[in-house]
């Protein structure tokens, strides 16, 4: 029996173990799904802190209860762990570790190709290996393909390789990791088909592509469409300010085209890891092949420029009404970059607080997420968001809209209001106090 045969058998049976290594946003949820259909599972990651919480049953991730990383633990399917020697006793190896930009706005890799080193160390023949982490075309077999075959094992034959791009979105309740089409590709064929039967076993719908290659593009070319259509609403709503109408009624209206029309809203600027941080793998690898991809980078510049132009704006709504943006008093409320999400990965809210810092206002914030904000420059605990507190400053700017935020407590509390989400305007709060972006 050939090591695929045997693999497959191990899939059918649940008698595969799987190793996840990085238990943040996506891993933990893809560990806890095979678990909970009868998988054992390991749970690697190198932050001890996420360990010791885990062996508590204790979650750090808003949409994952503690209940169910206690049930799973009770299971006795669920070992996390930073030892990567459980790496030998795994069948399956799926890596969900971070792919940041460097300062330069390059790809930075090194997590996956530690992360590859590490299972290298312990690759045995039968051992699939699955990357989740969005990265650049080429990637899985121009970078781990070499570690892995180091010790003369032979992908397809010994080992198999393949990528599945990750389709996690915190904080949606409709769309989960069970019921969003996974796709999947193989550096060989062999390798594609068993990441689809394993994969099918937590996920309804499997789509498998020809290539490793073609897997990798599909998740940049989800987060590009969503990059360029943002920058396009985002320079839309800084037309539409000059000409004094306003974009979300504009928006409104135009989504009742059946056809042809899908609505986008325009921001303070765009977080998460997906689309300010993604399209950019692709531009950096098409430049690699002498290609310049004009729309990626158009867009990326307008979304970039936002949280300046939220800052802008502040300033003028400021000055409107005789205050200097060195003397004035400016809440935030909301730091993370999504909504009912615990997460402030790029998020908008942070660079608007360093502007108006360096222009000397003093900014405070109010987060229910985020009990305090130490992140470079950045220094603050979270205020208690009551009337005396709100009346105190000169403006608050609304940059992430918490579904817990009492809106119109803070209209009847808040001198001035900086809408940067259309918040207010679609509760049907409506006064001069309050200015859209």
């Amino acid at each position: 029996m050939g090591n695929a045969e045997k693999l497959r058998q191990l899939i059918n049976s649940k008698k595969s173990r799987i190793t996840v290594i990085g238990l943040g946003y996506v891993g933990l949820p893809i560990a806890l799904a095979f678990i909970k259909k009868g998988f054992f599972v390991y749970g690697l990651d190198n932050n001890t802190r996420r360990i010791d919480n885990l062996k508590k049953g204790v979650s750090y991730i808003t949409d994952i209860p503690d209940k169910d990383i206690s049930v799973s633990l009770k299971t006795g399917r669920f070992i996390p762990t930073s030892k990567e020697d459980i790496l030998k006793f795994s069948d399956v190896v799926i890596i969900c570790v971070p792919t940041p930009l460097r300062k330069t706005k390059l790809p930075d890799v090194s997590y996956i190709v530690d992360a590859t080193r590490h299972v290298a160390g312990y690759l045995h023949p039968g051992q699939l290996v699955i990357l989740e982490s969005t990265t650049y075309p080429g990637t899985t077999r121009d970078v781990m393909q070499p570690i892995l075959e180091r010790k003369k094992l032979k992908e397809g034959r010994d080992f198999f390789l393949a990528f599945s791009p990750e389709r996690i979105d915190p904080g949606n309740k409709k769309y989960t990791l069970e019921n969003i089409p996974k796709v999947v590709g193989g550096v060989s064929e062999v390798s594609g088909t068993l990441t689809g039967l394993l994969y099918s076993k937590i996920i309804r719908q499997i789509h498998k592509v020809s290539t490793v290659e073609a897997a990798e593009v599909v998740k940049l070319l989800e987060n590009t469409f969503r990059i360029v259509n943002l920058g396009l609403i985002n320079e839309f709503a800084i037309l539409c300010d000059k000409l004094k109408i306003n974009v979300w009624e504009v928006v409104e209206a135009a989504k009742t085209k059946p056809f042809g029309f899908m609505p986008f809203y325009p921001g303070p600027g765009i977080g998460g890891h997906c689309i300010p941080v993604d399209p950019l793998y692709l531009s950096w690898k098409a430049k690699k092949i002498g290609f310049k991809t004009r729309m990626i980078d158009l867009a990326s510049r307008i979304n970039l420029f936002r949280p300046y132009y939220t800052a802008q704006k502040a300033q003028k709504v400021l000055r409107a009404e005789c205050i200097n943006i060195s003397r004035a008093k400016v809440l935030i409320l909301g730091v993370t970059y999504k909504k009912d999400v615990k997460d402030l990965r790029e998020s908008p809210a942070l660079e608007i607080i360093n502007i108006l810092q360096e222009k000397k206002a003093i900014v405070d914030y109010y987060d229910p997420y985020i009990p305090y904000l130490k992140i470079n420059s950045i220094n603050l605990k979270s205020i208690k968001l009551n009337a005396a507190n709100l009346k105190k400053y000169n403006l608050v700017i609304l940059v992430t809209d918490h579904s817990g935020f009492n809106y119109k407590f803070i209209s009847e509390h808040a001198s001035m209001v900086l809408d940067t989400r259309n918040a207010f305007g679609s509760r049907r709060i409506r006064q001069s106090s309050i200015i859209s972006l």
